[in-house]
This record gives structure tokens, sequence and C-alpha cells, in this order.
């Protein structure tokens, strides 16, 4: 367990859980909450993990606005904490500021892998390999040959998991339609339940009959609609069959959890300077089988993505990834501009895939 502490003062009063004496570790979190059942709760999950089998402490926060980001990063560094795990591909503009006033700091950052820093450890994850193989199931459980994506905050990373998902339907059935939409182009996209709910509604009148959610905790209501509108859905980055058993196909697992867990066991030996990607190969992505979606998953779907997954390992099968301008066509998917500067300036996030079709 941690110990809350408040720092006062400061422009948003931050609630920082600590106990982190010198070399400890801290997590922030990014925005939507470190409960969104979903890519904060999964390193959550990897910090409380370390933290029973070590007894160690760690230092946290849940951020409640975008300037928080540089605050908590200095804060946490000023403290003495070591390493310093953020997460999403937001925090890669406040590190590029603060990393450089702590060299003898070590920070880690996932969703993130195009910064210059010495101090710094980027991890990032093969999500349209793990999407890929849920479009494979998606196409294979759907009736009506249309199915959905809901992203969160439109931005290339959620089109990357998109993309992914659209080359496994379209390779497994080329007839099949893709319904997809954003909810929103600002970080109050990863927590809309509501709006979640809203697109998945207006989809489901589209005919789709699986709907994959790859947004944060506006995913919560995508998948308690599909349950109660009686189709199926598709959670991510954790496990997420549980919610609504027998009614989420699988999950497209990203083992966020995993590498929170590796950099605060390496702890001041971390290594960093350097990117670490982690897809099917290093099983940093798949999918979920468990007894909540035994009923769903026929013995088809299990070869099927087994095929599929050693196909992509072994180079049989390409899959598009969102640095590339090539996606299957979709509809609904609009574009818009990323307000992360260094996201813009490598990821050309301005128009990552032209060939979708609004």
């Amino acid at each position: 367990m941690t110990l809350m502490t408040k720092f006062l003062g400061a422009a948003a009063g931050m609630a920082l859980t600590s106990g982190a004496a010198l070399a400890e570790p801290a997590l922030i979190f990014d925005l939507g909450g470190k409960f969104d059942k979903s890519f904060n709760e999964a390193a959550f999950n990897g910090a409380t993990r370390w933290a029973e089998e070590t007894g160690g402490k760690f230092a946290e926060i849940e951020m409640q606005s975008e300037a928080q980001r540089e605050q908590a990063l200095r804060r946490f560094a000023e403290s003495g904490a070591n390493p310093i795990i953020t997460m999403g591909f937001a925090m890669a503009d406040p590190l590029s500021t603060v990393a450089p006033d702590y060299p003898d700091t070590k920070f880690a950052v996932v969703d993130v892998n195009w910064l210059d820093l010495p101090n710094v450890r980027q991890v990032s994850f093969a999500e349209h390999e793990g999407s890929y193989l849920v479009g494979v199931m998606a196409a294979m459980a759907s009736k009506s040959n249309t199915v959905g994506f809901v992203g969160g905050m439109d931005v290339p990373l959620i089109r990357h998991f998109g993309c992914g998902y659209a080359q496994g339907v379209m390779a497994t059935n080329p007839d099949a339609k893709v319904i997809a939409n954003m909810t929103g182009t600002t970080p109050a996209a990863w927590n809309d339940p509501v709006k979640g709910s809203e697109i998945t509604k207006a989809q489901i009148n589209q005919g789709a009959d699986v709907v994959y959610a790859a947004a944060g905790g506006t995913g919560v209501g995508v998948l308690q609609t599909a349950a109660d509108e009686g189709i199926l859905s598709i959670g991510v980055d954790s496990n997420q069959n549980h919610l609504h058993p027998g009614k989420v196909l699988t999950s497209m697992l990203k083992r966020v959890d995993v590498a929170v867990y590796d950099a605060m066991m390496a702890g001041e030996d971390l290594e960093v300077g350097k990117v670490v990607t982690l897809g099917l190969a290093e099983e940093g992505v798949g999918v979920a089988m468990d007894e909540h979606n035994a009923d769903l998953v026929t013995e088809e779907m299990k070869a099927a993505v087994d095929e599929a997954r050693q196909k992509i390992m072994d180079g049989e099968i390409k899959v598009v990834s969102r640095r590339l301008w090539k996606c299957p066509r979709v509809r609904s998917l609009v574009r818009s501009r990323v307000r992360c500067r260094s996201y813009q300036k490598v990821l050309r996030a301005g128009r990552p895939f032209p060939n979708m079709t609004p």
C-alpha cells in the first residue's frame, strides 16, 4: 500500500501517492483515471504486482489536466523518485522538456518511440498486430458482415489499432464492411462512456454486430451498450472479458502491465536511451481467451487466430503500420490534427491514412 501526500500550492493541487523515499519508483497515469478498466489500470496492475512481490512502495498520480504533466514530472524528479514511469504519447513533449534537467534520473514512457533522450526508456507496442487478430475473430463472428470500431481520441496511435483491425477483418471476409468512429479530438475522449454508448448505437443502426473499442474509459460505455443491445464487443489493453461474460468476444491484450512491472523491477538499473517494441513475437500483444468467452470462440476461430499469429511472426502476413499511409477502406473515420507537437513531426499526424473514406 502507498501513502497519500498532497503537494499544496501549485496550480493544480495534485494529489500524489507517496511513500517514495529516494530511488523508489513513481508512476504517472494518463488522463482517464487509473481505474479505467483498460490502459491505465493495466499500468496500475503491473505496479501493484511489483509492490506485492518486493514489498516496495511507489508514488503515483492521477492527473486531472494537461497542465499537470510537466509539473508531475518535476515534482517526482525533485523528490528523488527513480525511475519515473509515464503513460501515454502525450507525455512526449513534457519529457523532452523535463528529462534533460534531471540527467541522473531515469524515465520510462509507454506509447512513445521517437524521442532522442539518453535517460529515457521508450516502450511501444505493435498494436496493429494484436488488432489484426481480433479483426479475424470479429469477421468470423459477424452474421451481418458489418463490424464496428470505436476509437478514443483521434490520434495516429488509435488509428494504428483501427487499421490493424480492418486488415484482419478484410483478410478474413473481403465482403465485410468496417464502420469506424473516433470519440473526439481532445483528451476528454478517453473518458466519455456516454459518447461511447451513442457511437455504438449508431454503428448498430448501420448493421454492426461486433464492435471493437480502443478508447480507454470510453470503451466501458461501448461494451455496456453492446451487451444491452445483444451484439458482441471486443475489449482492449486489459482483459475485459469478465465485464460482460458471454458477450465480449475477446480483448486485444496490450501488456502495459508487464512494461511497468519490468521497469520497476529494474529500478535504478533500468536500461535507458533505447526504444523497446513489444509485438506478437515478444508476447506484448495478443488476444484474451478465458472462461468468460469460451462459449463464443469456436475451434475454427482459434485455429484462424493461431495461423494468423504465426504468419505475422514469420513475415508471411504484413500488417500495415500507422506509419504507412495505407489502410483498408473503412467508413466514418474522420481526420484531425494531433495536439502533440512531436507526434505531428514524426508521424505526420495530420493525415495518417489518406485512403480512409469519411
